[in-house]
Formats: C-alpha cells, structure tokens, sequence
C-alpha cells in the first residue's frame, strides 16, 4: 500500500484548534489507514492506505471537521512527493528550522514571490505545489513576511519535512 503524509493546518499552534495526536491516530485508523504514525504535536501523519491522494485527504478532512465542527484544511503528500520536496529545497545551505515549505493544493502562481509584501531578507522560490521561504536569523517567529499565495496552506520547517519523509519511506518500503 502507498504511503501518505498529512499535514493539518491550524492545529496546536498558537492555542488553536486543540487535537490530541492519539485521537488524530484513532481518526486515522477509523478511516481505514494503516501503519500510523504521528510527529510531534502540530498536526503531523504518516500512514499507509490504498486510497487516492484525493480520497486520503477527503476521508480525513471529514473526520476531522466532525471532530471539530468545523474544517480543517489537510495537505497530504506521497512518501515519493515529500521526498522530492526535501530533495528540491532551493535553500539547502540554510538551517532546516529557518526554512519551510509551505505546501498547497494546486500549484503557486508563478509570481508568488514578487506579490509578497514586508519583505525583509527572507527569500522566496516556487515549487510544484509548494512555496519554499528562508527566514533570517530572526525566524519566522518575528517575520512580519506577507506571501498571499501561501494563505491557503499550511508550513512546515525542512527538519518536519525531511523526519516526514523518512518515516513515509519506511512505511512504502514494508
């Protein structure tokens, strides 16, 4: 069976959208998802199942819009696919916690970085359907760095990233 890794946005940053890991396991497997594996308290799964890409994230998308009573927006990557993502990082020479991919649905216009606004330092680059942000010593944390294309998604730093894709990989390669 492919394996996935799902990225939930909003969740456990910043005092939002509270959500136990071991009840994002046990929607997971009600789903029907196998071998899961949660990552640090933000939203963060790798499992296997033989559904789509498209079926994966819209079973979890509704089981977590039950659980919260509203929606909560679900990036989900193949293990291949986030793999390509750490390997396509434009900003490799920087630390993996000041860079992120911001990862989306659809491919980012084009101009996604030169439509950014506060920019300061922090540099910009297009992916397939990702925005990759390298952020200055300061971090993202003190960034007043506007990317409207990344809106609709969710970030996470290239450390998330590549633990993701590894425990992807180990789950394709069972």
């Amino acid at each position: 069976m492919p394996a996935y890794a799902a990225f939930l946005r909003a969740v456990n940053v910043g005092g939002t959208g509270k959500l136990p890991m071991s009840e994002l396991t046990r929607m997971c497997e009600d789903a029907g998802f196998a071998d899961v594996k949660t990552y640090i308290a933000s939203g963060n799964v790798a499992f296997t199942s033989g559904k789509s890409e498209t079926a994966v994230k819209a079973a979890l998308e509704k089981a977590l819009a039950d659980y919260a009573g509203k929606a909560v927006p679900v990036m989900v990557r193949t293990a291949k696919e986030l793999a390509a993502i750490r390997d396509a990082n434009p900003f490799a020479k920087a630390p993996g916690n000041r860079v992120v991919a911001v990862l989306l649905d659809e491919k980012p216009p084009k101009d996604a970085a030169a439509d950014a606004r506060h920019v300061d330092g922090e540099e910009i680059a297009v992916g397939k359907r990702e925005i990759y942000i390298r952020y200055t010593d300061h971090g993202m944390g003190q960034s007043k760095l506007v990317v409207p294309a990344a809106k609709a998604g969710t970030a996470r730093n290239m450390n998330t990233i590549a633990k993701l894709a590894d425990m992807a990989a180990a789950l394709d390669e069972d």
